[in-house]
């Protein structure tokens, strides 16, 4: 089992790129990091984590710069959204942001996509909360096309574009893995429909063994094997004995959180967190 961070990278946090050195020198295998274009003053949608927003969530660097900073300092550090709004982003942009980081990062790069729980901020791009499923599957599939046809072309309600060329390609074949976040049953259904794998949250007492059978079934009524599914745990416990059980139960990888904060800060936490490797 891998074990990466993740980190809201913001602009009083550690930089990137200098986080990115310290993690490939410590062995960790994965940096991950969240999106949120602007905070809506007048944000009514709740957040999942609580009554109080925390700041980070509008001080957040884009993702896609970020992690290119990350990858330019590093040689086999993995870098990834964790996740990527997609539903408020143009499909063909995006695509073209995703092949060109994994192709300059020698295909490092993993896709986590979700759709997101703030409505105000959602519809300021345009997008219907409601609509945002829908449109995501649609972005998918495009994306898919743009990576591996050489003149790909879609055609749908929410991404309708003729025939087209978009170079360069990704460097993984046939394209980054493509991981959902999100713990309904729906979200596990959209992933052996057209993901690569699962990003859920550690909240709520996360029972590995449980939710690798629940993917496990969805993922054997839709004749999609497992091995073609990869699970990696967003915001892990740092508990050496949770983290062995969710190795036992087949997770491939855990994210363990950072606060954003400075170097003085991370470094230490960086430090603890190398025990529970190897």
């Amino acid at each position: 089992m891998h074990i990466g961070v993740t980190i809201f990278a913001t602009d009083y946090s550690i930089p990137m790129d200098e986080l990115a050195i310290e993690l490939e020198d410590r062995g960790f295998e994965s940096l991950f990091v969240p999106e949120h274009t602007h905070i809506p003053a007048n944000r009514e949608s709740p957040w999942p984590g609580g009554a109080d927003l925390p700041k980070e969530y509008w001080h957040t660097y884009d993702p896609f710069v970020s992690l290119s900073f990350a990858a330019a300092q590093t040689k086999k550090l993995k870098i990834g959204t964790g996740i990527c709004l997609l539903p408020q982003r143009d499909a063909i942009v995006t695509a073209k942001l995703v092949a060109s980081l994994d192709r300059m990062s020698g295909g490092r790069f993993i896709f986590g996509i979700g759709g997101g729980w703030n409505k105000e901020e959602m519809a300021h791009h345009g997008t219907a909360y409601n609509k945002r499923f829908a449109r995501m599957g649609e972005q998918i599939n495009a994306m898919k096309a743009l990576w591996t046809e050489e003149e790909a072309e879609y055609h749908g309600e929410h991404v309708d574009f003729s025939p087209s060329w978009a170079q360069p390609k990704p460097a993984q074949t046939p394209h980054p893995p493509i991981l959902l976040g999100g713990e309904t049953d729906y979200t596990l259904q959209r992933i052996v429909d057209y993901c690569d794998g699962w990003l859920p949250r550690a909240r709520d007492g996360f029972d590995a063994a449980e939710n690798m059978k629940r993917l496990k079934t969805l993922a054997d009524n839709a004749g999609r094997d497992m091995a073609s599914l990869s699970v990696s745990v967003f915001g892990a416990p740092s508990d050496r004995d949770t983290l062995a059980g969710f190795g036992e139960a087949g997770i491939h990888r855990v994210l363990l959180p950072l606060p954003s904060a400075t170097r003085d800060k991370i470094l230490p936490i960086l430090d603890g967190y190398t025990t529970l490797m190897g």
